[in-house]
C-alpha cells in the first residue's frame, strides 16, 4: 500500500506563502494517493494515507467527484480516479515533444539489444516513465508510461542526480536521508558510487538493486542549459546483462543514443 506523502521542503516553504492555497494542495494529495492497480479507496483511507481531516476529505471528494477527478461508487461508498485525471496526464504528455523525438532512437536500442529503454522525469522522490520502448526478446518485466522507479536505487534515478546541480541534489539527499534513516547508509552508498560512476564512465549503474533480478544503465539528459534534466535508461534481466556488459556495451550505445537525441533537439 503506498505510504501517505511526505511534505518536502518546497512544499513546508509554500505552505508559508501567503499565495499558497492549502485546499488546492490537498485536493491534489487526495489524487495522489491513488497507487497503481487500486481501484477504490473510502474517504477514511484517503484521511489515513493524507494526514488531511475526514470531514475535509469529504468535501473535497465531493468537489473533486462533480469536477470528473474522481468517480463514486454508490454501492461501495468509495471512490476511484476519473477520466479529467487521465485528461491531465495526456496533455502533459502531448505537450512533452521530446517525446515524440526521443522515440524511434529508443525503440532501435530496445530493438537491438532486447532490452527495456525509457524516458523519465522526476516526481518527488520517484522517475516516471514519459517513454518507454521494449524489445521484442523476453523480458521479465515491461514497464509502462506511468511507471514509477525510486529514485536512489535505480539507474535512471541516480543518473537524474548527476545531472542536477549539487544544491538539488543536496537538497533531496537531506529529505531522503530524513525519511529513510534506516535505509540512509546503503542508500547513500549507492548514490555516492553512482557518482563516481558518472564520473568515470558518463553513465551509471544499477545491478540487482531496485529488484534483484533486473540491472540496467542510465545516464541524465540535460536540456536548456540545465532548465530541465530528464533520464535515460536501459535495462532487463541480470542474468545476461552483466557488469561487463552494462559498462562495455550497453552504457556507451546509451550515450551515443543520447548524443542523437541533443542533435535531434538543436
Amino acid at each position: 500500500m503506498p505510504q501517505p506523502p511526505h511534505r518536502d521542503d518546497d512544499q513546508e516553504s509554500a505552505a508559508k506563502d501567503r499565495n499558497f492555497v492549502t485546499a488546492l494542495a490537498r485536493g491534489l494529495e487526495l489524487l495522489r494517493s491513488f497507487g497503481a492497480g487500486e481501484e477504490y479507496l473510502g474517504n477514511a483511507e484517503l484521511s489515513q494515507r493524507t494526514g488531511i481531516p475526514r470531514p475535509t476529505v469529504s468535501r473535497l471528494t465531493h468537489t473533486l467527484t462533480q469536477l470528473g477527478y474522481l468517480k463514486r461508487n454508490p454501492r461501495l461508498e468509495k471512490y476511484r480516479l476519473g477520466p479529467g485525471t487521465l485528461a491531465l496526464g495526456y496533455r502533459y504528455l502531448g505537450n512533452q515533444g521530446i517525446r515524440e523525438i526521443a522515440r524511434p532512437h529508443l525503440q532501435r536500442l530496445a530493438d537491438a539489444t532486447d532490452c527495456n529503454v525509457s524516458l523519465g522525469a522526476a516526481d518527488r522522490n520517484d522517475m516516471t516513465y514519459i517513454e518507454t520502448c521494449h524489445g521484442s526478446g523476453p523480458l521479465i518485466m515491461r514497464l509502462d508510461v506511468g511507471s514509477r522507479l525510486p529514485i536512489a536505487i535505480s539507474a535512471m534515478g541516480r543518473a537524474w542526480l548527476c545531472g542536477i546541480s549539487a544544491q538539488q541534489r543536496e537538497q533531496l539527499l537531506e529529505r531522503l536521508r530524513s525519511e529513510h534513516p534506516s535505509d540512509w547508509p546503503r542508500l547513500e552508498q549507492g548514490i555516492h558510487k553512482a557518482l563516481e560512476e558518472y564520473a568515470t564512465y558518463g553513465f551509471c549503474l544499477s545491478e540487482g538493486e531496485w529488484q534483484r533480478e533486473i540491472s540496467g544503465v542510465a545516464l541524465p539528459l540535460v536540456l536548456e542549459d540545465g532548465a530541465e534534466v530528464l533520464a535515460i535508461n536501459c535495462g532487463g534481466s541480470s542474468l545476461r546483462l552483466s557488469h561487463r556488459i552494462l559498462v562495455e556495451n550497453l552504457g556507451p550505445r546509451l550515450k551515443d543514443l543520447a548524443q542523437q537525441i541533443r542533435d535531434d533537439l538543436r
